[in-house]
């Protein structure tokens, strides 16, 4: 059986994946207060930690992204790994659950993402943001095949938030069947080895979507060619 959802049953007016979602982000903004009200030279604990966690998003930024923007929004990057992190977590912890296993929640982070690069393309590059979508050929002779480009990325561009939250959240819920699964199965031998594998997954599938919402952004800010 089913261990009994705990913030549920004391908060049963929300839904899971709200209330949930709201603890991750609790635990977030707990965790940075720690830290900055400990800042020491010589870093210790949490406070090792999380700048082990700042340099790891600041290299993956600059190497997706380019050194100029890459600093820009790796604050971005970094906020979006920790929370689908914690969240993805959730999913591990008896009583818990991961509010990325509803489509709900990995849908109103894909949007935001989707929204964002759009901004930052249109605002860095005003009116010529539109060559990205028309591709590399541009003549009087070509146009027929700038439109049949322009379709493509126009549709390419609107699948993109539709393919984050499927991908986050359809290997959450995998996971979190395979792990209801194996536990009626066998409750003490398989479930070990599934929890180790649930957390690899975890971080996985976080730092795919961070590294997805880099390279989209990425693509928005660079020069069109």
């Amino acid at each position: 059986m089913e261990t009994p959802n705990l913030l549920h049953s004391l908060l049963p007016m929300f839904p899971p994946y709200i209330t949930y979602s709201w603890l991750a982000m609790l635990i977030l903004i707990s965790v940075a207060a720690v830290v900055r009200t400990r800042l020491s030279l010589v870093p210790s604990g949490v406070q090792n930690l999380m700048e082990v966690f700042c340099d790891f998003f600041l290299s993956t930024s600059k190497a997706s992204i380019g050194s100029h923007y890459g600093e820009k929004f790796y604050p971005l990057l970094g906020t979006i790994f920790l929370y689908i992190l914690v969240c993805n977590i959730f999913g591990l912890i008896p009583g818990f659950e991961s509010p990325t296993s509803n489509i709900n929640m990995t849908a109103s982070m894909a949007l935001p993402v989707f929204l964002i690069y759009q901004y930052y393309g249109i605002k860095i590059h005003g009116i010529s943001y539109i060559k990205h979508f028309v591709g590399p050929i541009r003549s009087v002779a070509a146009i027929p095949f700038m439109i049949f480009m322009f379709i493509l990325e126009v549709i390419g561009h609107l699948v993109r938030p539709v393919t984050l939250s499927v991908r986050l959240f359809g290997n959450m819920m995998a996971k979190h069947l395979l792990l209801i699964i194996l536990g009626i199965l066998a409750p003490w031998i398989l479930p070990v080895a599934i929890l180790g594998l649930g957390t690899l997954i975890s971080f996985i599938q976080a730092y795919v979507f961070m590294l997805l919402t880099a390279l989209y952004l990425a693509g928005a800010v660079e020069e069109a060619h």
